[in-house]
């Protein structure tokens, strides 16, 4: 493991810190930068030696120091799922600094999405609107050539999932459509590895549920960002050897 991929895997623990800051203060309208951070049970504010990404966690034992209460596995969770997609990042390599600039960006925007729609069932449009304004200013500085068919790709991925939602506004929400329109700023051609990938997850996961709780799992609401951010995943280190396997397979 190169020193590159530890800094990368550094960085993402405190990025990923970063993100559930977001992921808590963002769908609930609350300003970002309000000072330091509390706890989500009693409001008592975190000292710096309990507030250090993943350690501390361990450290107190999955309990707050001010109250006792249980500190929801998700925060360390976060923060080391972004370390290692980070760290995956930047061993991809590429060879290319935009697009590994553009990865890691890709990477926080999906795990930050997963954590507000399994937690709140809402994938913010700030969150969405940030990151799709990255990518458009990576992709320009970086290669500019590559804009248009991003933001065709954009347009389509978007206009799929709104003719779904229309169709089935049970099953998939606006929310889902403008994630998938960011998918596409961001992967390309490579979106639609990524839509494709969400729906067989999230349709593996409803037979499952099915499977296990009978015919009453159809009216139990499970939020589709997440495995959309799985297929996005998928596609960003994948994609481009799934879609030439399929066209070639023509």
């Amino acid at each position: 493991m190169g020193p590159a991929v530890v800094s990368a895997a550094v960085g993402g623990v405190c990025v990923g810190s970063f993100l559930t800051v977001v992921s808590h203060r963002v769908p609930r309208g609350e300003p970002l930068a309000t000072g330091r951070s509390r706890c989500p049970s009693c409001g008592a504010a975190i000292a710096a030696r309990d507030n250090v990404p993943v350690l501390s966690w361990l450290a107190l034992r999955g309990r707050s120091r001010c109250c006792g209460r249980p500190i929801p596995a998700r925060y360390p969770l976060t923060e080391g799922l972004t370390a290692l997609l980070f760290a995956a990042v930047v061993a991809a390599g590429w060879g290319d600094p935009g697009q590994i600039a553009l990865g890691l960006v890709f990477a926080a925007t999906l795990v930050a999405i997963s954590v507000t729609d399994i937690e709140r069932r809402i994938i913010p449009n700030r969150i969405l609107l940030v990151s799709a304004c990255a990518a458009v200013a990576i992709l320009a500085i970086a290669d500019p050539a590559e804009l248009p068919e991003h933001l065709v790709a954009a347009v389509a991925a978007g206009g799929v999932l709104l003719v779904a939602a229309l169709a089935y506004p049970r099953g998939m929400g606006m929310g889902d459509v403008k994630l998938a329109a960011t998918m596409g700023v961001f992967l390309g051609r490579e979106v639609a590895v990524a839509i494709l990938g969400g729906l067989l997850a999230g349709s593996l996961a409803g037979v499952y549920l099915i499977a296990r709780h009978g015919a009453g799992a159809r009216k139990q609401a499970i939020p589709f960002g997440p495995f959309l951010a799985l297929g996005g995943i998928v596609a960003l280190f994948a994609g481009e050897a799934i879609a030439d396997w399929y066209l070639a397979s023509f």
